[in-house]
């Protein structure tokens, strides 16, 4: 909305919240289907939009790319509703799209009296339509195989698009589109690199990771401040801040500093802290006012994303944190291992600390005792106790209960003594890359991986390994596989 209608026009905010499949909302949003309010909320939306755009002249001349003669000017209207169409719908309207549209605003700006009136409403009703709010990629019969679905180039512009910028198309590459470049190699090839190039690529990596990571839920996690005194409702949305910020330097670089193996997330000694993080982390605060870059030491014992406070706060409890959770996220987010959910008439509440059991590590031997808890416990658990240094927000600790806390333990025949090491043997499993590369493949696609495209995925995979993880290496060679430029699975 803000590349349609300007960078500072309100937003709503009462629609339907989106629903994830598989850990991402963009493969939720293939499945997900839109109730009555939600459909209700959708109009609302529109009209609020609109009425900002009909009532404010200035914002109107952005839109509108014509001076209309009359209230019910039909020749403007409908420049109005084929160039602003286009760039919503992300196509061009067909003559009967148009010419629906157009007598909304020559009817409505005939009997109001004003042509902006006929805007507002013919605004309303694109911005409502499904060929804006649900992104088409139905493909074209392919005439030399029926049995594929080639995308137009329309539509491979807006799946390039919302992959790489999170937003829709620019004019650039709609021209592209227009052109019927994108579905030749050297044609998406080019717009690809283009997009990356562009600083909006940096957007577009925030939300992929923003989706992985489930950093939103930041902003409205609560944690027990009686436990956490540095727990507040700034901490969480720093957090996330700055584990996007460090993502963005390992993806693009800056300042002076090139784009890096992707694995580096894990072990690098970069971050950026504001005041508050710095507090958490008792580091001194670059910048008194915002973030700043801090170069943290092995004293410090945190690094990586393992040492971040959005993973740590994200999985732990309000009241404690939680080796099974933080073990969960490393096994199935970064490793793309399966962990069965638990029987439905399992206890899985852990003991209260005693004088006997004052660690986690002491209280979670129940679980890993039961047969019934060990055979998933065992997954997790001893990974997530190579975190528990780190308390429920993030803040480091030496004792637990006043007992030595002991972070040591294995990752599929690496040890590691604490969590600094643990993020080394995480960067360093066999697995990590190729299951971003699966994690990316979902993501562009909107859908899950069908039966059939494994193959697919799998060199995909191999190629980001061999590009040293080079993440802009990775996004490409998805754009380029056959996949991406057709609707449906390969095995259709």
């Amino acid at each position: 909305m803000r590349d349609l209608l300007g960078a500072d026009i309100a937003l709503p905010t009462r629609l339907e919240p989106d629903a994830a499949e598989e850990g991402l909302l963009s493969v939720g949003a293939g499945t997900a289907s839109v109730s009555s309010l939600g459909v209700e909320r959708y109009e609302d939306a529109a009209l609020l939009l609109a009425g900002q755009i009909a009532d404010q002249p200035d914002r109107l001349a952005t839109v509108v790319p014509c001076t209309p003669a009359a209230a019910d000017d039909a020749a403007c209207a409908d420049t109005f509703v084929r160039a602003f169409g286009q760039r919503a719908w992300r196509r061009p309207l067909t003559d009967a799209e148009a010419a629906r549209l157009v007598d909304v605003v020559t009817l409505i700006g005939g009997e109001s009296g004003s042509f902006a009136e006929g805007v507002r409403y013919a605004l309303a009703a694109m911005l409502q339509s499904p060929h804006f709010v649900y992104r088409r990629e139905h493909g074209a019969p392919d005439p030399d195989d029926t049995a594929q679905r080639p995308l137009t180039d329309w539509e491979i512009a807006t799946r390039l698009s919302y992959l790489v910028w999170a937003t829709t198309p620019d004019d650039t590459l709609l021209a592209a589109a227009a052109a019927g470049e994108l579905t030749t190699d050297a044609g998406l090839r080019a717009q690809t690199e283009r997009l990356l190039a562009d600083d909006r690529a940096r957007t577009g990596v925030r939300a992929l990771f923003t989706e992985l990571f489930t950093l939103d839920d930041l902003d409205t996690i609560s944690k027990d401040p009686t436990i956490f005194t540095h727990a507040s409702a700034e901490l969480g949305p720093a957090a996330r801040e700055e584990t996007l910020r460090v993502v963005e330097r390992l993806t693009f670089g800056g300042d002076g500093v090139a784009p890096t193996d992707f694995r580096d997330l894990l072990t690098t000694d970069t971050t950026f802290v504001d005041p508050r993080l710095a507090a958490l982390y008792r580091v001194a605060a670059p910048d008194p006012d915002g973030f700043g870059e801090v170069t943290l030491d092995e004293a410090g014992g945190r690094r990586g994303l393992l040492g971040q406070a959005s993973f740590l706060m994200l999985n732990a409890y309000s009241t404690r944190s939680s080796a099974t959770r933080r073990g969960l996220f490393i096994r199935k987010t970064l490793l793309c291992q399966t962990i069965p959910p638990p029987p439905g008439d399992v206890d899985t509440s852990i003991p209260e600390a005693d004088s006997t059991s004052p660690t986690l590590r002491d209280r979670l031997q129940t679980h890993l005792e039961d047969p019934t808890c060990a055979s998933c416990h065992q997954l997790t658990d001893p990974i997530g106790l190579g975190l528990e240094n780190f308390d429920g927000i993030g803040r480091w600790r030496d004792t637990e209960n006043g007992a030595t806390i002991d972070a040591s333990g294995d990752l599929e025949g690496q040890s590691f003594a604490d969590a600094w090491e643990l993020g080394e043997a995480v960067r360093n499993n066999d697995n990590l890359g190729p299951c971003f590369a699966h994690h990316l493949y979902r993501y562009a696609m909107g859908r899950t991986v069908a039966e059939g495209e494994e193959e697919l995925v799998d060199w995909i995979g191999d190629g980001f390994v061999q590009s040293g993880h080079d993440w802009q290496s990775l996004l490409l060679d998805i754009v380029m596989s056959p996949a991406f430029r057709r609707a449906g699975a390969l095995d259709e």
